[in-house]
């Protein structure tokens, strides 16, 4: 099956509409890529978005797909993935879809850990509806909804998922093309919720949001990447490290400075069932933590939920359709 497709089968005949230079052309290649490398038939994706620019995402995917309605993704998705336990369910959203209208769903989904992975695009504006600031965007920032700046503190994506309980959290960047094939494929193997969000340039409304992480110049120095089981190392010469301090918090350190060595800095542990460094992690912003920040294991609601059938069905006289309509009082007309 691997060799069964390759990421252009998976691209729709619709033409895609995201204007030039969009980081969601970057986005959908990149799923794209990484479907086709995931050893399922085509017919056993549904991809489910809400409303906002991410959310055309289904259009221009050639799999099962459904355009929903605004910050109720999760819900669709949910009962997708109910009915049908076999299909790979991919929620697309953005930070505002999930994150404000959406954001109750988006933590109940998260808490009931079912297994939809969830990318998230965060651009930190309403793209679609113009240049509104969204629950991301940042303090003080101009935005035709806040002419003297947004007075709101934002959403920390990360640390609001990993609060609430997920069982997967990853981050990268739109221009990381190879690096989201990579965490998509193990979020393709985890079983439960996987939340994904992708840092997305805006270059109409909220441009060079994410410019001090990804400009050549400077991202080597202000991301880490982060993965299980290798030492928390970064920097343009691979000189930077994190250590726990004597207060127990993340602190980066300059390797070969004040005694400092290798054996020195953490290693990354995405398997702790304990969620604070994986909180301090994603909580980071300079550097900022890109990678598999989380993955632990914990049983997920379809197949809770299926087993309580089974159980009910078990101990239950009534075994078909027929036994419920002729159980209790019945009565034949002639």
């Amino acid at each position: 099956m691997s060799d069964q497709y390759t990421f252009k089968e998976f691209k729709s005949e619709a033409e895609i509409r995201w204007c030039p230079g969009c980081g969601d052309i970057a986005i959908i290649k990149a799923v794209q890529t990484a479907f086709a490398k995931m050893n399922r038939p085509k017919e056993e994706f549904a991809i489910i978005s809400g409303i906002g620019c991410s959310s055309r995402f289904p259009y221009y995917m050639s799999t099962y797909g459904f355009h929903t309605i605004h910050g109720r993704a999760g819900a669709v998705a949910s009962g997708v993935k109910i009915a049908n336990p076999k299909l790979s369910v991919w929620q697309v959203t953005g930070d505002g879809d999930a994150l404000a209208i959406g954001g109750n769903h988006f933590i109940h989904e998260i808490r009931r850990n079912l297994d939809i992975k969830v990318l998230l695009f965060n651009n930190q504006i309403y793209g679609l509806t113009k240049g509104q600031y969204s629950p991301t965007s940042k303090f003080g920032q101009v935005t035709k909804s806040s002419p003297y700046g947004t007075i709101e503190h934002p959403f920390n994506p990360g640390p609001l998922a990993i609060g609430a309980g997920t069982t997967f959290f990853a981050r990268s960047f739109d221009v990381n093309v190879d690096q989201n094939v990579e965490i998509m494929l193990e979020m393709d193997k985890h079983k439960g919720i996987g939340i994904f969000e992708i840092l997305q340039n805006c270059v109409i409304f909220n441009d060079g949001a994410h410019k001090l992480y990804t400009d050549k110049e400077t991202r080597d120095d202000k991301q880490l990447y982060v993965k299980h089981g290798e030492p928390m190392i970064f920097g343009k010469n691979k000189d930077k490290g994190i250590v726990l301090d004597q207060n127990y918090r993340l602190k980066v350190v300059k390797i070969g400075e004040n005694g400092i060595t290798e054996k020195n800095i953490l290693v990354h542990d995405a398997h702790n069932p304990s969620p604070i460094l994986h909180y301090e992690l994603a909580e980071m912003v300079d550097p900022i933590v890109t990678g598999i920040i989380r993955m632990v294991e914990k049983p997920t609601y379809e197949d809770e939920l299926y087993k309580q059938i089974d159980a009910v069905k078990e101990k239950s006289k009534i075994k078909t359709f027929n036994d419920l309509l002729f159980s209790g009082s019945t009565w034949k007309v002639d």
